[in-house]
């Protein structure tokens, strides 16, 4: 876990900082707004780009731990995200839509960090990951469609818009390179390194431009982190207290159970966050609920390994 994994949150937050700073001038206020989806776009081209597919296979070997995962985080999450909205967030739909979508798009990178920090089984978090990402590529805009047409809030071509542009336009770009320079070092020894290290960097340029363009927004709704605390860390607390008792249903190992809470509890709002700002434009507090979420996020990751960590040095000494 290098400097950069570590103090990933307080990059976010100085971002934040640096895009209301930034919105305070009328120019760059004015202008910000066409920067975001470039920089979107290179974030998701470079995540899409250092998925390792070629582990696609090993997911399907652990068939218990596989369907197990993939029906919490694509049945079981999407329904809970629903409810937990219905309760806390019916009177805010923009927050509500911005809730759900944060929460139905499973993480693809720092969960393996804090797998790592509680000791789990790496492997096996590392085979289901590309198997997340493909899902959720196919399914967020189903989701999107699904809750935003109950919502009233966009129609069907602009959510098919969006989605073309920034998830399959990235992901093909990724995939043609990926065949393109297949026999080559290059690639492997460059490309993908230097993706994998900027991801954090294109990430933060697009909160500091979408800040910059809606930070006297935000300035105006700051309540908007108070009404997406309470869901959100009852959204936490839930899946935790369910991969816990499945694990001890289905007779997972530590390890296993380990990669099982991480797998369902840390969520990947990049992915969502480019369809919103191309599809609700005129909506800031979607796009908010999507930048917000995972500043609540990380500390609860951290907290939930070290917790994890204690649960296995205790049933340790049980044995």
């Amino acid at each position: 876990m290098n400097l950069i994994e570590k103090s990933q949150s307080i990059i976010v937050l100085i971002s934040i900082g640096i895009g209301l700073l930034l919105g305070q001038f009328h120019f760059f206020e004015q202008h910000a707004e066409s920067f975001i989806i470039p920089f979107l776009l290179l974030m998701l081209y470079g995540l899409f780009l250092t998925i390792p597919l070629k582990n696609l296979k090993d997911a399907f070997k652990n068939v218990k731990f596989f369907s197990t995962s993939t029906v919490i985080n694509f049945i079981w999450t999407p329904l809970v995200a629903w409810g937990l909205g219905a309760v806390f967030l019916s009177e805010h739909p923009a927050l509500w839509l911005g809730f759900i979508l944060l929460l139905v798009t499973p993480c693809t990178d720092w969960y393996l960090i804090f797998t790592s920090i509680a000791k789990g089984n790496i492997p096996l978090s590392t085979s289901v990951l590309p198997v997340n990402l493909i899902l959720q590529v196919i399914l967020l805009p189903v989701y999107l469609f699904i809750f935003a047409g109950t919502m009233e809030t966009v129609g069907l071509p602009t959510i098919i818009e969006s989605v073309v542009l920034v998830l399959f336009v990235p992901f093909l770009l990724a995939s043609g390179t990926r065949y393109l320079f297949k026999k080559k070092d290059f690639l492997q020894k460059k490309v993908i390194p230097f993706f994998a290290s900027t991801q954090i960097v294109f990430l933060c340029l697009a909160i500091m431009a979408m800040f910059a363009s809606q930070g006297s927004y935000l300035l105006h709704n700051l309540e908007v982190i108070v009404l997406l605390l309470i869901p959100l860390l009852l959204f936490f607390i839930i899946n935790f207290v369910v991969a816990q008792t499945l694990g001890k249903v289905l007779k997972f190992s530590y390890e296993d159970t380990v990669s099982l809470n991480l797998t369902i509890i840390a969520r990947n709002s990049p992915v969502a966050l480019a369809i919103v700002v191309t599809a609700f434009p005129d909506q800031p507090l979607i796009a908010l609920a999507l930048i917000i979420g995972p500043l609540i996020e990380l500390p609860v990751l951290a907290i939930v390994a070290q917790a994890l960590l204690r649960i296995g040095k205790r049933r340790s000494k049980e044995l």
